[in-house]
């Protein structure tokens, strides 16, 4: 099992401008990879300040300007808000500016809050997304593509610049559920997933899945991701500001993910939690060194290939930067083969 760094964007302190968070992901990003870390994952969010990367890719290639070789991969980019022939231009492009690091997570978007905004239909998002990633896959592979589908009709065409990558770069599926995850696996395609913050139980029936599926399908090198919040702490008193750091984006998350979502000039208002402290301090891997190695110990039985690891959970950046150091000192021996 190895590990990536995923660079939220969060910003739960709207007082600071955002380009502060943008330079210390840089940086963060710099020192991940100097640390051992193999990957990159960065998130489409927009309007709110939940996560900051209305366009990821342009994020991807600041990344890629400020380290040296780790894939650069969007985890995700919402088909549904795109026109995919521009994006399948954009991720060439991106492809092209990164030297060939680009590789590119879908998924069809999960806050209503957005599609409204967009003056999208979420009622329509799973159909487009269908036929929104095949076109992409075409589009990324291929010359003189057409469509003639539901929701896009056009003559034969080319998309340039050409990707340095081929046939494409690689096109990961994100998925939650089993139906997800093995509709991913059909397609012969590898897995971003996250149990977010519920019990490891969701990680068992989310891994087992993905296995399951892999022998099902015939499909034995495809690969999963999971995306998990984790830091490394010193003490108990850190430990708890952490948890209460993490209890508070969850409470953001659930505005936007279980309501149309409560925002207020860009910041959204928390709400009541449906999980206690404790909980979400057990749900999360969240405490000093060998409590992160037995926890991570799990994840590695379930066969995991990756784990991308969020340590973006509201602490600052001086204090993310000890525990990624913590961590690859630490914690990472531990996982080496």
């Amino acid at each position: 099992m190895n590990f990536g760094l995923y660079l939220p964007g969060y910003w739960p302190d709207v007082s600071v401008h955002m380009h502060h968070l943008y330079d210390w992901a840089i940086a963060e990003a710099r020192t991940a990879e100097a640390l051992g870390f193999n990957s990159f994952t960065i998130p489409e969010h927009h309007f709110s300040n939940a996560l900051v990367h209305p366009n990821p890719l342009l994020t991807a290639i600041k990344v890629a300007d400020h380290t040296e070789h780790a894939p650069i991969i969007t985890s995700t980019s919402v088909l549904p808000f795109h026109d995919v022939r521009r994006l399948a231009g954009e991720v060439a492009q991106a492809d092209c500016l990164t030297g060939g690091r680009i590789g590119v997570g879908v998924g069809r978007g999960a806050y209503r809050y957005e599609f409204e905004r967009f003056e999208k239909r979420s009622e329509d998002a799973p159909d487009l997304f269908r036929e929104s990633l095949q076109l992409l896959v075409k589009l990324l592979s291929e010359e003189e593509v057409s469509a003639d589908g539901d929701f896009y009709k056009f003559p034969a065409t080319t998309i340039t610049p050409r990707p340095i990558q081929q046939p494409h770069p690689p096109i990961w599926f994100a998925a939650m559920t089993p139906g997800g995850i093995d509709y991913a696996v059909s397609l012969d395609m590898p897995v971003l997933t996250t149990p977010l913050r519920d019990p490891f139980e969701t990680v068992k029936v989310q891994a087992g899945a993905f296995h399951e599926s892999k022998n099902r399908h015939g499909k034995p090198a495809l690969t999963l991701s999971m995306l998990v919040m984790i830091f490394v702490t010193k003490d108990d008193r850190q430990r708890d500001e952490i948890v209460d750091h993490a209890v508070g984006r969850h409470r953001r998350f659930l505005n936007m993910y279980t309501t149309p979502g409560t925002v207020e000039r860009g910041a959204i208002v928390p709400i009541e939690s449906d999980l206690t402290h404790e909980e979400i301090a057990q749900n999360l891997i969240i405490g000093p060194p060998d409590i992160c190695i037995e926890r991570l110990k799990l994840f590695e039985e379930q066969g995991i290939d990756n784990l991308q690891l969020n340590f973006s959970l509201g602490a600052s950046h001086e204090e993310i930067l000890t525990s990624m150091h913590d961590f690859a000192s630490l914690v990472m021996p531990h996982f080496a083969d």
